[in-house]
């Protein structure tokens, strides 16, 4: 379970070490092989175990492509997926394209999000987490599965 937020800076290559914290659960879960790619709606990279990725990535391509929508998800999530592996020291290496895409330039913060990673500019991430917590939300338009939600 990815949980947490942690600030981190890359380094002047653009790589980012992944915290310790983490490091063993992936090396056994996945051998350190990752995925990441750009959020469909949010500015930040989402970063996937390699099993968790190829379910994702095998569930995209059943959507087909002939809706706009399905086509749309496919080009951003699949079409920007890079494959990524934890070096000795723990650390990733995120593509230039991609950390240009969303801004990140030394420090992130890293938000484990269950079964992925967020990667965000730390400052866009801390204004975006103040905009969360300014706002109430609609109550009206809550789902039915976050209705049950008990927190």
């Amino acid at each position: 379970m990815l949980r947490g937020v942690n600030t981190l800076n890359l380094d002047a290559k653009g790589r980012m070490a992944i915290p310790s914290r983490y490091r063993e659960g992936l090396l056994s879960q996945c051998e350190g092989q990752l995925v990441v790619t750009l959020d469909v709606r949010d500015p930040c990279l989402l970063l996937y175990p390699l099993p968790d990725w190829e379910v994702l990535e095998r569930e995209l391509g059943r959507l087909g492509n002939l809706k706009s929508e399905a086509r749309r998800l496919q080009r951003i999530l699949i079409g920007h997926a890079t494959d990524v592996e934890m070096d000795g020291n723990g650390r990733i290496l995120l593509p230039p394209l991609l950390r240009k895409k969303v801004n990140l330039e030394k420090q992130v913060a890293l938000s484990g999000q269950g079964k992925k990673f967020e990667i965000w500019d730390e400052e866009t991430w801390n204004t975006q987490c103040d905009a969360w917590l300014q706002s109430n939300g609609d109550e009206n338009a809550i789902s039915e599965q976050l209705e049950s939600l008990s927190l």
